[in-house]
């Protein structure tokens, strides 16, 4: 005979492995998934052309060369090579200056301290981390 007092335990132990391996699934698939949805966007005002400002890569290896946008340049040139580099360029124009762990503090200074001088403020050293 049945006893009708007793109360039936749900066993979710399952359910919940199942939940679990699809969530890892979705967290692994997600970040792939790229969406690309056609949009009409409005047509701007033709009175105003936005100028584009390109941005000036600085590369600083550990032997002290410099690249500035795939030009090489000598350490101790620098300071003139990025004059004449940067003469027709806005001054505006934001710059990334990027150098190898191992260098002395002091150097990547100089090259800041020379990029200021050429008249650009929108300056920024950029790391990995």
């Amino acid at each position: 005979m049945y006893d009708f007092n007793q109360k039936p335990e749900l066993n979710i132990t399952p359910l919940v492995d199942i939940m679990l391996v699809l969530l890892a699934i979705l967290m692994v698939t997600a970040p792939v998934i790229e969406f690309e949805e056609p949009i009409n966007l409005p047509k701007g005002s033709k009175s105003k052309q936005v100028e584009q400002n390109q941005k000036i890569n600085i590369y600083i290896t550990k032997d002290k060369i410099i690249t500035v946008n795939k030009n090489k340049y000598q350490f101790k040139n620098f300071p003139d090579s990025f004059v004449l580099f940067t003469k027709d360029k806005n001054k505006e124009t934001p710059v990334h200056i990027r150098a190898e762990k191992t260098l002395m503090y002091n150097d990547i200074v100089f090259v800041l301290k020379s990029v200021k001088e050429a008249g650009f403020y929108k300056v920024a050293l950029v790391t990995d981390g």
